[in-house]
């Protein structure tokens, strides 16, 4: 499995998350500002206005961006390719979606004024002739928990021999620098009982234990010393009535 890391980028921020129409990514149109604040392409008069140190601020230009949002405008867009000690290796980018979200979340239509802006952070068109075909970015579009997390990319579906070198060429476009971000690619294996990544297991078999141990603490307190029965002279309006006598 081939995957793509990125480090200190926070697809969990709450406008971040919120910045996507799902009527749109399944064919509709969308009216509400559910994509803020890229909903419209921005025109810029003077991008490269650099030499008298002014700022020129963006305006609408009214077209309507689809698919629309930032996470979408955000769209990782580096390439790789592959070579088996110096011949090509064939990587299958497709299946790396959830079956539930190619087939029921994102429909057949061709993206419009979409961010081609290789200069902006992230960007990138959509490589497929419409957003259903291109699972790269439906990938994309289910977001991370942390700000460090790997996305897969595509399957390896070749035996690659002990000992062999694999040579990994990037597009490098995907402008990590500029929120001070990093960026990898990471080759794993999988097999009947998961990943290479011992955390989960790690953690599945410490929680495991101390139920245990808070399970055996439990059962020695439940014997010895034993619970002691109720005593029905020790409930509040027999107390109250022995109080009242005694008085």
């Amino acid at each position: 499995y081939v995957y793509y890391e990125l480090d200190n980028f926070y697809q969990n921020h709450r406008r971040y998350v919120k910045s996507r129409s799902e009527t749109q990514l399944n064919g509709g149109d969308t009216e509400d500002d559910f994509c803020e604040p890229q909903l419209y392409e921005k025109a810029d008069d003077d991008n490269n206005n650099n030499n008298n140190n002014t700022t020129t601020s963006a305006a609408s230009s009214g077209r309507k961006i689809n698919p629309c949002g930032l996470i979408a405008w955000s769209y990782f867009n580096d390439t790789y390719s592959f070579d088996l000690d110096g011949s090509p290796l064939d990587v299958s980018e497709k299946g790396i979606a959830w079956k539930s979200d190619v087939e029921h979340k994102f429909g057949s239509y061709a993206p419009e004024n979409f961010n081609d802006d290789p200069a902006t952070r992230g960007g990138g068109i959509i490589g497929a002739p419409t957003v259903k075909e291109d699972e790269h970015f439906i990938v994309w579009m289910r977001t991370a928990a942390l700000s460090n997390f790997r996305k897969l990319w595509g399957v390896i579906k070749t035996d690659i021999p002990a000992g062999s070198t694999i040579t990994v060429r990037v597009n490098n476009r995907y402008n990590t620098y500029k929120f001070d971000g990093g960026k990898h690619v990471v080759l794993s294996t999988t097999s009947w009982l998961g990943g290479k990544n011992d955390f989960l297991g790690v953690a599945y078999l410490v929680i495991g234990a101390v139920c245990v141990v808070f399970a055996l603490v439990f059962t020695a307190f439940a014997f010895y010393p034993p619970r002691r029965h109720g005593d029905v002279n020790d409930l509040s309006w027999n107390v109250d009535v022995a109080a009242a006598a005694a008085k």
